[in-house]
């Protein structure tokens, strides 16, 4: 029995070092891309078999000591790889209160094409009162329950309902400007660029969702990397306040989001605060966060959350954020007058 137990922690503990470094590997296959997915899984299966190694094997067995090293190593590049998404680590958004004005309240939310349980979404709208809703995954069938439940509340829309799993709603309390739906990628798969009006100042928006690198989809990340990789680069040329928001079907830590955030000068709200896990909603031990909601530097956060259950395989994501700074490049007086703000705000908290 106990030869075994020390079989299973070999073959185990030997996968799970080829599967941490396996994404380093820059290629475009899924069998390369999907083990980006499951950082935490990973650090807490090694940590187990860390553990198991120490109460198996014994002082006089020379060759485990590499193997136990090896593990150990493999634990502290995990924790690294997992280190910025820790609450005590460094945000890269800073926090303000929630009456800080003016500021934009968002709930993301793929809804599951074919999942029927739209109440549960149609009551979280009424109740959490956002500016914006973004919905994906949306059909025909979806934009009928949508436009009746809530579109009388929300005077801007845009619908680009389809059959493919790739259907995306847009429902604004403010007023949208220069809406343009894209085909970036494939003809089928939209996304949205629109502007939003908030007290005279604009804010750009993309609404995007990726195909993701799965074998019965597309078995190749190419597509989906370069969507987000294209939607990176028109934010960079952009100095207004810019959201990226949607289903990216990738993690937030994945080599193509880092070089997302590099390329645009985005920032990640989740940096500091947790993992925000939004899929997969009925499965608590493999879920990641895929639902994402990217700014510029001109922002605050205010509140974020991951929302309760809809009956999708995904939990929406809501966020409030704070516009601290205007349109204007050259008024940097008021940006200034925010940060002595919010640094007088955390003197007086310690």
């Amino acid at each position: 029995m106990i030869d075994f137990v020390k079989i299973l922690i070999y073959v185990l503990g030997s996968i799970l070092i080829l599967i941490s470094l396996l994404p380093l590997i820059r290629h475009d296959y899924w069998t390369f891309r999907v083990f980006e997915f499951p950082r935490a899984q990973k650090w807490v299966s090694n940590l187990i078999i860390v553990i198991a190694s120490f109460l198996t094997f014994t002082a006089e067995e020379y060759f485990s000591y590499g193997f136990i090293l090896l593990l150990i190593a493999n634990q502290f590049y995990l924790t690294y790889q997992i280190y910025p998404y820790l609450p005590f680590a460094k945000k890269q958004i800073d926090s303000v209160p929630t009456d800080r004005k003016p500021s934009i309240k968002l709930l993301i939310a793929n809804v599951l094409q074919g999942n029927r349980d739209w109440g549960k979404l149609a009551k979280m709208v009424q109740k959490e009162q956002s500016d914006i809703v973004l919905l994906l995954e949306t059909n025909e069938w979806w934009k009928e329950k949508c436009v009746n439940a809530f579109g009388n509340d929300y005077k801007y829309h845009v619908l680009e309902d389809k059959e493919n799993t790739y259907g995306m709603l847009l429902f604004s309390k403010l007023e949208l400007i220069n809406t343009r739906v894209h085909h970036w990628i494939k003809d089928d798969i939209p996304s949205i660029e629109t502007d939003i009006k908030l007290n005279n100042r604009l804010i750009k928006l993309y609404a995007i969702h990726p195909e993701p690198p799965v074998p019965s989809e597309n078995p190749k990340s190419t597509a989906r990397d370069a969507e987000i990789l294209l939607v990176g680069q028109k934010t960079q040329a952009d100095k207004t306040p810019t959201i990226v928001a949607g289903d990216l079907n990738d993690v937030a830590w994945s080599y193509t989001t880092e070089l997302f955030l590099k390329i645009s000068g985005l920032l990640d709200p989740r940096r500091g605060r947790g993992f925000f896990s939004s899929f997969h909603a009925k499965h608590s031990i493999a879920r990641w966060p895929l639902d994402h909601v990217f700014c510029s530097g001109h922002f605050r956060l205010q509140k974020m959350k991951r929302m309760s259950d809809i009956g999708s395989d995904h939990f929406p994501m809501f966020l409030q954020l704070n516009l601290a700074k205007t349109n204007d490049d050259s008024d940097e007086l008021e940006l200034e007058k925010e940060d002595k703000i919010l640094s007088k705000e955390k003197i007086e908290k310690a």
